[in-house]
């Protein structure tokens, strides 16, 4: 709550409408409040302010908006002159870039890959079961996600993560140990991590019983969940990952 306070949003309407608002507490002025500044930020002391002329819950009601509505805020991505891209929801849009990446670099070059590749984005990752149903033919699957940088971790903002360990356990050790090969092998800038407050596709396709080999890799991204930042070149080396990989 701390990092989406302050921040515009729209409000999305079952109908279709939307509504612009922003994101406070329940006592934003420190010129009223005298707690202000030491005011919980936990989800029970957050609102919306509501940029329509409204005064009660009826008159909101009245606009169409109701208990389920969905509330986005504004990414503000920006790429910076020295590479950095600096944007909420990185996790797992940069992600998405690098798979664009593969399918790009396929067509422009002529390489396939060995084997049959399906690429799936799933949009409930987030959620938790994003993969929980995987096509019945896939052998091995490669969640493309993030690395998460932070005190006792080693992936940086221009590294592809290769995450060993997440909190639903050990990804498959040939498929990483292949992959940290490869990286070694082609150059690429990497980092072995463990991820002990993270979860991923791969997680959940291994939960709903998917008979598979898994693991996991993913651009650096800094401050994940709140106002996020990578580089370019992590989203390259990701992209030549999975190029190597699948080759």
């Amino acid at each position: 709550m701390n990092s989406i306070e302050n921040e515009y949003c729209v409000i999305h309407t079952r109908s279709g409408k939307t509504y612009t608002g922003t994101i406070l507490t329940t006592q934003p002025s420190v010129h009223v409040y005298d707690d202000a500044r030491t005011f919980s930020r936990e989800e029970a002391h957050m609102e919306v302010r509501i940029d329509e002329l409204v005064d009660s819950a009826d008159d909101v009601k009245k606009l169409g908006i109701a208990v389920g509505d969905f509330v986005s805020f504004d990414s503000r991505a920006v790429i910076t002159p020295s590479g950095y891209i600096k944007s909420r929801h990185l996790d797992d849009k940069a992600s998405v870039a690098a798979l664009f990446g593969v399918l790009e670099s396929m067509k422009r070059e002529g390489w396939k890959p060995r084997f049959n590749v399906k690429i799936l984005i799933s949009n409930y990752e987030e959620v938790g079961h994003g993969a929980a149903y995987i096509p019945s033919d896939i052998k091995e699957l490669i969640a493309v996600d993030m690395g998460c940088i932070g005190d006792d971790l080693s992936c940086k903002e221009t590294d592809v993560s290769i995450c060993a360990k997440d909190s639903s356990g050990p990804y498959d050790y040939e498929m990483t140990g292949r992959l940290i090969e490869l990286a070694q092998a082609e150059g690429i800038p990497y980092a072995v991590d463990v991820y002990p407050h993270y979860g991923s596709d791969a997680s959940a396709a291994l939960s709903a019983g998917s008979n598979i080999r898994a693991a996991l890799i993913g651009p650096g991204v800094h401050a994940s969940h709140a106002m996020e930042r990578t580089h370019k070149q992590a989203v390259l080396n990701t992209t030549k990952l999975l190029a190597a990989y699948v080759k």
